[in-house]
C-alpha cells in the first residue's frame, strides 16, 4: 500500500510537470519574426565542416542566400583540404563572388573536440565583432541572420541562440528520436527557463560578441570540452551578461540513422548533460508521464489507476504531436504518436545507462567524458 502512495504521488506529479511544460511551450512566441531590420551589424559566420553528405550543399547554401543589409562574412573550416566538403565550398564560393566568403584549411586539430579547434582558426581571420557560430547540418531562412541578431540590439545580452528542429527523420529510429528533440527538448529547455534565466547555450545557432568570448578565455579555452555550447552560455552567463532565446527555428538535416545510430546519440547526449547539469539530470526522470502511470498501475491494477495511466498516456500523445506541430508546422507527427509511450520508457533505459559510465562515441571516435565536461580520448 505504502508502495502504491509513492508511485501514485510520483504517477500524478509527472502529469503535472507534463502539462506544464507543455503550457510554457504554447506560450512561447515560436517563429515570430522581429518588426524591423534596422539593427544589423557587421557579422562573421564561423562554419566548422567535416566530411559531405546528401545535405551539406542545400545547408551551405542557405547561407549564401541571407537577405542580410549589413556587412556579412563567412568563413568555412576543415581539417584537411582533402575533406569532400571542400569541394562543395569551392563551388558555392565560385557562384557566389560578390559575396565575402573563404575556405580556411585549419589543420589537425589540437584539442579533443575538432569542431572548437576549427573555431580557434577561424576566429583569427573574422574581422567583424559579432560572431555567429552554426553546425555544419544546419540550414536556415532568408531572414535568419536578420532576425537572430536583434536581440544583441540590448548591450546586456551577451549571445543569442535558437531552437532547432530534426527536419528529416526519415526511418522509425529517427521518428523517436524526433519526439526528444522536436517535442521534449526545446519545452524542457522552456520550463527551465520559466524557473531561472537561461545559463546555458543551444549549440546548433549562436550569435556572440567578440568582447564577451574573448573575456572568458576565447574558443581556445573551450577546446576539450565536449557540450562546448554550454560551457560558452555558462562562461557568458557567470561574467555578467545574459542569454537572449530568439524565436527563430533553425533545421537540421541529418543521414539516416538506424536504432544502434539514435541510441548512441541519445546516450552521448545524456551524459553531457548528466555531466554538466548532475541534479537537474537526475531528477528529470520525475517528468516521464509514461514511466510513472505504468508502474503504479502494474503496482495497484484498481479500475481508477487503469483510467488514470490511460489519461495519462493520452495526454502525454497529445501534447508530443502538439509541440512537434508547433515547433516544425508539420502534422505528420500525429501518425507517429504511439512511439511516444515507447520513447519515454526508451528514455528511462538510456537515463539509467547515463549513470553507468562515461565513456561516449563522437564523430566516430571514443572517448571519455571527464568530470569536469573535458574529453579523453581513449
Amino acid at each position: 500500500m505504502f508502495l502504491s502512495a509513492i508511485l501514485g504521488f510520483l504517477a500524478v506529479l509527472s502529469l503535472v510537470l507534463m502539462l506544464w511544460q507543455w503550457f510554457v511551450a504554447r506560450r512561447f512566441p515560436l517563429h515570430e519574426r522581429a518588426g524591423t531590420h534596422s539593427f544589423a551589424p557587421a557579422v562573421t559566420l564561423l562554419k566548422p565542416l567535416k566530411g559531405h553528405d546528401a545535405h551539406a550543399e542545400a545547408c551551405l547554401r542557405s547561407w549564401f542566400a541571407q537577405n542580410y543589409p549589413g556587412p556579412l562574412q563567412i568563413l568555412f573550416g576543415v581539417a584537411s583540404a582533402a575533406d569532400p566538403v571542400c569541394e562543395t565550398v569551392r563551388n558555392l564560393l565560385r557562384e557566389n563572388p560578390g559575396i565575402d566568403a573563404e575556405l580556411i584549411v585549419c589543420g589537425p586539430p589540437p584539442g579533443a573536440n575538432s569542431k572548437v579547434s576549427k573555431l580557434v582558426e577561424l576566429a583569427r581571420a573574422a574581422r567583424h565583432d559579432i560572431l555567429i557560430v552554426s553546425d555544419a547540418d544546419v540550414r536556415v531562412t532568408p531572414d535568419f541572420l536578420a532576425n537572430v541578431v536583434a536581440p544583441l540590439r540590448n548591450q546586456e545580452t551577451g549571445l543569442v541562440n535558437c531552437f532547432y528542429r530534426l527536419a528529416n527523420p526519415t526511418t522509425l529510429a529517427m521518428q523517436w528520436e524526433a519526439v526528444a528533440i522536436n517535442a521534449d527538448f526545446w519545452s524542457q529547455v522552456l520550463q527551465a527557463n520559466s524557473l531561472k534565466p537561461m545559463d546555458f547555450a543551444l549549440g546548433a545557432v549562436m550569435a556572440v560578441r567578440r568582447e564577451q568570448l574573448e573575456k572568458i578565455g576565447g574558443f581556445a579555452a573551450l577546446m576539450n570540452c565536449l557540450a562546448d555550447d554550454y560551457q560558452l552560455g555558462n562562461r557568458i552567463v557567470r561574467g555578467g551578461q545574459r542569454i537572449a532565446l530568439s524565436p527563430v527555428v533553425v533545421e537540421c538535416w541529418s543521414e539516416p540513422m538506424d536504432w544502434s545510430a539514435v541510441w548512441t546519440h541519445q546516450l552521448r547526449w545524456a551524459r553531457t548533460i548528466r555531466v554538466c547539469q548532475p541534479a537537474p539530470y537526475f531528477f528529470s526522470i520525475l517528468s516521464n508521464a509514461t514511466l510513472w502511470p505504468v508502474l503504479w498501475l502494474a503496482v495497484n491494477p484498481s479500475g481508477l489507476v487503469l483510467v488514470f495511466c490511460l489519461g495519462c498516456l493520452g495526454l502525454r500523445m497529445a501534447t508530443a504531436a502538439h509541440l512537434q506541430q508547433k515547433l516544425t508546422g508539420a502534422r505528420n507527427h500525429y501518425l507517429y504518436s504511439w512511439l511516444v509511450p515507447i520513447k519515454d520508457l526508451l528514455q528511462t533505459a538510456i537515463w539509467v545507462a547515463a549513470f553507468g559510465g562515461n565513456h561516449i562515441e563522437w564523430r566516430g571516435q571514443k572517448m571519455r567524458l571527464q568530470r569536469d565536461g573535458t574529453l579523453q580520448k581513449c
